[in-house]
């Protein structure tokens, strides 16, 4: 990465950091995808139990093959019953996510087909662990929800071999296709419980 993004990636963290504490939840700041890696696993305890919606960003520091070789209670949606595993997740010491956008004051959005990942995002799992690159931080809550439907959307979709609206043109047409992976629109801008949401930004490109 370019010196100079790195240090306005840097110091825009410190802004995030910030508005995240602001609104009850703990926020870490990791330099690469190596120290997010260490950092998560401090946050997850040997036996825990974890899963998972389909975050990108978990894989692409080696968290979840570190779970998966590690002694971990690791609940793999791709080995057992999809329904069983996403079901498990409300019950699980630890869920691992990332974020489609966030706001510079901490603000959080995601987006769903199914609601697996943003019901377990709201409630459920007694720790929640998002591991987001300083590309999703956004300005404001506006722009954020734009990211989101414009940029993480269309290239989910490509990833999933959906066939919508945006899958064809790159861009929402706030479709009503039976495919479409914009059902649900999770807004997190506050946690009541304390040490629940734990947010890692990577001073890196992560993800959608």
């Amino acid at each position: 990465m370019n010196e100079n993004l790195f240090k306005r990636n840097e110091l825009l963290a410190r802004k995030v950091i910030k508005g995240l504490e602001s609104r009850n939840m703990t926020a870490f700041y990791a330099e690469s995808k190596e120290a997010a890696l260490a950092k998560a696993l401090e946050l997850i305890p040997e036996g825990s139990s974890v899963t998972m919606g389909g975050a990108m960003s978990a894989h692409e520091i080696g968290l979840v093959e570190a779970l998966k070789s590690g002694s971990y209670n690791f609940i793999d949606r791709e080995k057992i019953d999809r329904r069983a595993a996403m079901l498990a997740a409300y019950d699980a010491d630890v869920f691992l996510s990332s974020a489609n956008a966030m706001t510079e004051d901490g603000v959080i959005v995601n987006i769903d087909g199914n609601a697996n990942r943003v019901s377990a995002i709201a409630y459920g799992p007694r720790k929640v662990v998002m591991i987001v690159g300083m590309n999703k931080i956004c300005p404001d809550l506006d722009s954020a929800m734009k990211r989101a439907r414009n940029v993480a959307a269309p290239a989910n979709t490509q990833r999933f071999g959906i066939d919508t609206p945006c899958s064809r043109t790159g861009a929402c047409a706030d479709c009503k296709s039976h495919d479409t992976i914009c059902c649900q629109f999770l807004i997190t801008r506050y946690s009541r419980h304390d040490g629940r949401i734990n947010v890692i930004l990577v001073n890196d490109s992560l993800g959608f």
